[in-house]
């Protein structure tokens, strides 16, 4: 039973951004601290490293599970595949573990795992192990999908860190980020956290209103063909201001990006402004963001473009010592700070 003065767990800890960040720190850090391989746990990546295999494992509840451009099975695939290549990895195998509430439909979870199927095969990464659990119905509304993945070393990665300058790490971790690294996003932002909050209130927003859901193994790869890449990162809860916040913080530099520069659909642009919603602080699951060798971005840029899911891709900004936190340069001319979101604001998309 809940003590008066005991603090609840809301929905904020769980949504990316300031709050969770704190939470993570305050209590499952010290709760399960180790230091425990290359890249660990208390360095807080999307995935770890452990004798050269980088793991990931993440749980997955998207309400509805069925939204324009994708669905849980795909989301659950292609965001622990991501997570996998934002390190630097080269995805091995999956696990899927399904929670599942009594009483639902054959047919959906049928269609869920087809998805997820198709997506892994997409991507040339088997789905090798699982489980399944089903619980009673009040206990949840929809499936919960949980996916975990190991990959390798990228055999590219070495080859691409030799024109990448110093850096702190030979992965493409958080903390590698230097003075003078441009900023490129590989697409459009706020599509997916847009198009799950319309399905899901009904809004019927104009536009061609789609998830960008994606494994991104291409875009990756196109960008360490060409060498230069110190950081990779999918920005998806807390979208783009929380993948940047969390980049500064950790490497100690500022960051400078223009507003002008950075790609949102104008369906996308429309609704949020019309929620009250920055596009910005918006969850996205067929992106990645990008610091590069200023000698290599445009190379980089250009190679990202020549892929199915990099068309739109741009680069934003760039990475400045001088300067503290992450700075937006409007496109009237001013500048504000682009904070850390205390959550993404819509819960539920991933």
């Amino acid at each position: 039973m809940s003590g008066k003065d005991e603090k609840l767990i809301s929905l904020a800890h769980g949504a990316g951004g300031e709050k969770m960040e704190d939470f993570i720190s305050e209590m499952i850090l010290p709760a399960l601290e180790n230091d425990s391989g290359e890249i660990s746990l208390s360095r807080l990546d999307d995935s770890s490293v452990l004798d050269d295999v980088v793991f990931t494992t993440d749980s997955h509840t998207v309400k509805p599970v069925f939204f324009p451009g994708g669905d849980l099975g795909s989301l659950a695939i292609s965001g622990t595949i991501n997570d996998l290549l934002a390190l630097g990895g080269k995805p091995l195998g999956l696990s899927l573990a399904m929670v599942i509430p009594e009483g639902d439909s054959q047919k959906k979870i049928k269609e869920l795992l087809t998805s997820a199927a198709d997506t892994a095969e997409k991507a040339k990464v088997p789905i090798t192990t699982g489980d399944t659990k089903v619980v009673e119905k009040d206990d949840i509304d929809e499936p919960i999908f949980t996916t975990s993945g190991i990959a390798k070393r990228h055999p590219l990665l070495d080859k691409n860190f030799e024109s990448a300058g110093k850096r702190k790490t030979r992965w493409l971790s958080d903390d590698n980020l230097k003075d003078g690294d441009k900023i490129i996003v590989t697409g459009s932002l706020g599509d997916h956290g847009i198009t799950v909050l319309s399905e899901r209130e009904g809004y019927g927003f104009q536009g061609d209103v789609r998830s960008d859901v994606a494994p991104l193994h291409e875009v990756l790869e196109s960008g360490l063909k060409v060498g230069g890449v110190a950081s990779a990162k999918d920005p998806t809860r807390g979208g783009l201001a929380n993948t940047l916040n969390e980049w500064g913080k950790k490497s100690s530099v500022g960051i400078e990006v223009e507003e002008e520069k950075i790609p949102v659909k104008e369906w996308v642009s429309s609704a949020s402004e019309m929620l009250g919603i920055d596009p910005l602080s918006i969850g996205n699951e067929g992106k990645f963001v990008l610091s590069v060798e200023s000698s290599k971005a445009e190379e980089v840029l250009e190679a990202v473009r020549a892929t199915r899911n990099g068309k739109e891709a741009a680069i934003i900004g760039e990475v400045k010592e001088d300067i503290e936190g992450v700075v937006l340069r409007t496109e009237v001319g001013g500048k504000r700070i682009l904070e850390m979101p205390v959550g993404d604001p819509v819960p539920r998309i991933c």
